[in-house]
């Protein structure tokens, strides 16, 4: 009718309907359903928002290592490149070239280190930036519930108290880490391993080492995948790259004294205090002290690591030396998706088997621990239970000082993980006749 108003016909429910209508019906599953991954973790993300402002306003700063690092990059602004000489109040330089370029600019952002307060805030976008990454990869997996990513941020005092109560260089070198997790599940491997190769040179790829050497733990299971997904061949120019960027970094301290810089940089043979062990508090001090001891770990953690690469890495029936060869060239093509399982079950071996694990070491591994429960191969240990083993491991790390009780419980929880790992289901076994396929592409080159 000419001039009436048209009435809207009446149809299918638009889909962000249809979207809140399922939401309502599932409501009671919405903490259970990995399809509800990320509505959960966004809510989080805002919470932890609040709670960081919360956090630095109200509860006190502690001076651990902050003046140091200022210190020693001080030296270095004031012309010093010999890192023989660079020191803080906790003692000498150790930490790669990536370390000082970073803190270099935390130095003349913070008003020569002066403005701590700006320092916690900046730490805590360093803090959501991490969260932002971290559940990114919970997100694309889906192997853990959401009701689980509570405890993954919001939960954990010490997580907290390490990025912006104390301003430690961990969670930098975690960051970057984590953000190149993400480009090699994006399959910018090029790119991910120049992300993590900003600090060492020819032993790891990647950028996130030259804050802490930390980021080698992940550095086996890393190479395992680039033979796998590239071969030998193609592996190289990757690792030459990472070493170039690694020899660029460091060239100023490298010109000046080579050896100085080497030695403090990478030590990999230096001791630690008894007092501030977090795993081994049970040991007398003096085997923890001793280098048979230290050697037995090493050992341990490099044969755990062969085993979990033949045994768990690698699929039944599959040639470890077919990792050698073009992807083009081989019977089967490399496996998927176990891109974040690989890197996470290196550095947990790692951390099993370090040699001493300080309060703030806990950042290492914190945020993959719920995948790694929940991508064990043992279908009896129920939720509850590894909830209980999150919480007792979150426990362990809060005791100060660290008691017998403590770390022998942190040890526990570590070989349930562990033996889980090894109990999950091994890759499909490889087919005996040839198959085609299509040679992994590096969306970088």
């Amino acid at each position: 009718m000419a001039g009436g108003v048209r009435r809207k016909s009446p149809g299918s429910p638009s889909p962000l309907w249809g979207k809140l209508h399922t939401l309502w019906q599932d409501k009671h599953l919405v903490l259970f359903k990995t399809e509800y991954t990320l509505l959960v973790v966004s809510v989080l993300w805002f919470l932890e928002i609040g709670i960081n402002v919360w956090v630095i306003q109200k509860v006190a700063y502690t001076e651990i290592d902050w003046k140091a690092y200022m210190d020693e990059v001080e030296g270095v602004i004031n012309g010093t490149y010999d890192y023989t000489q660079l020191k803080g109040d906790t003692g000498p330089l150790v930490y790669p070239a990536g370390f000082v370029y970073i803190f270099t600019a935390l130095y003349y952002i913070t008003s020569h280190g002066v403005n701590i307060r700006l320092g916690q805030y900046i730490f805590a976008v360093f803090y959501l930036i991490t969260l932002l990454l971290v559940f990114r990869i919970y997100y694309r997996t889906k192997k853990v519930p959401p009701y689980v990513f509570f405890f993954v941020c919001c939960a954990s005092y010490r997580i907290h108290s390490i990025f912006v109560l104390r301003l430690f260089n961990d969670p930098v070198a975690m960051m970057l880490l984590f953000a190149a997790v993400n480009l090699f599940m994006d399959g910018y491997w090029t790119l991910g391993c120049d992300v993590m190769c900003f600090f060492f040179s020819s032993l790891s790829d990647s950028l996130a080492v030259s804050v802490k050497m930390n980021v080698l733990l992940f550095a086996p299971g890393l190479l395992f995948l680039l033979l796998s997904e590239f071969g030998l061949i193609r592996t190289i120019p990757k690792l030459s790259l990472c070493a170039s960027i690694q020899l660029l970094l460091g060239l100023p301290f490298l010109l000046d004294n080579p050896i100085g810089y080497v030695s403090r940089a990478f030590d990999l043979g230096r001791q630690f205090m008894f007092k501030w062990t977090v795993n081994w508090r049970f040991l007398p001090e003096w085997l923890f002290l001793n280098r048979y001891f230290h050697l037995v770990l090493l050992a341990a953690h490099l044969l755990t690591l062969l085993l979990f690469a033949f045994r768990r890495w690698k699929r039944p029936g599959e040639s470890i030396f077919e990792l050698l060869k073009e992807p083009a060239k081989r019977k089967i093509p490399p496996q998927k998706n176990t891109i974040v399982l690989i890197l996470f079950t290196s550095n947990f071996i790692g951390m099993c088997f370090s040699r001493s694990l300080h309060y703030q070491f806990y950042v290492w591994y914190f945020h993959t621990l719920p995948y790694l429960l929940w991508s064990g191969g043992v279908k009896k240990l129920a939720h509850l239970l590894r909830v209980l083993i999150l919480g007792l491991i979150e426990l362990s790390w809060n005791t100060y000082p660290s008691t017998n009780s403590s770390s022998t419980a942190l040890h526990v929880c570590h070989l349930i993980i562990l033996l889980c790992l090894w109990l999950a289901p091994p890759l499909p076994s490889a087919p005996a006749e040839t198959q085609q396929h299509t040679p992994v592409k590096d969306k970088r080159q």
